[in-house]
């Protein structure tokens, strides 16, 4: 049997560079939405460290569960909220002391502020510190277990402020695995 169309003959080059073409096309077209993507899911940067301690901001500690609100007299005038993450939540609830590696308390503070809408209301003002402790206990053994940072507008204050941290601590709280915060009934 012989064909009256002459036989055409494809060249394994030819599909090869056809589909690489095509793959080239999908590749450059989806680049920017990929990229996109791949950069949304990146960890955001970490903030600065603390000195001593190298202790930082966590991450969605602001919808972490309340501890306790608590207000500073005259001269600082804030309000304060601490919260925990669920390591410190569970050794609050378990009446666990000391606590457990892991634990993170975060301190949030304000300045009091009259409500314009209740007048016998104080309210937060401008948000004044973010207060970290970090419970590791090989770690910062020399310090009872605990690393400190304390932080303004995102920043760590310098080391002076820091060498404070644990004295303050140990004196009015140690009983207490140094931590001066109650659960709120």
């Amino acid at each position: 049997m012989t064909s009256t169309e002459p036989e055409k003959k494809r060249s394994p080059y030819a599909t090869v560079i056809v589909v690489a073409v095509i793959l080239l096309v999908v590749l450059l077209t989806c680049m920017p939405y990929l990229l996109s993507m791949t950069l949304a899911q990146a960890p955001a940067a970490r903030a600065e460290a603390s000195p001593i301690f190298g202790v930082t901001i966590p991450d969605g500690y602001k919808q972490w569960e309340l501890i306790a609100p608590a207000e500073e007299a005259a001269p600082l005038n804030e309000l304060r909220a601490v919260v925990g993450n669920q390591t410190a939540i569970d050794a609050y609830n378990d009446g666990k002391l000391p606590f457990p590696d892991g634990t993170i308390l975060v301190k949030r503070a304000w300045k009091r502020t009259k409500s314009p809408e209740f007048a016998s209301a104080t309210i937060p003002g401008a948000a004044t510190t973010v207060q970290v402790m970090v419970k590791d206990s090989r770690k910062y053994g020399a310090t009872g277990g605990w690393g400190f940072g304390r932080f303004v507008n995102g920043r760590p204050v310098d080391e002076g402020q820091h060498r404070t941290c644990f004295a303050c601590h140990e004196a009015g709280a140690k009983d207490h695995d140094y931590v001066f915060t109650r659960l709120a009934p």
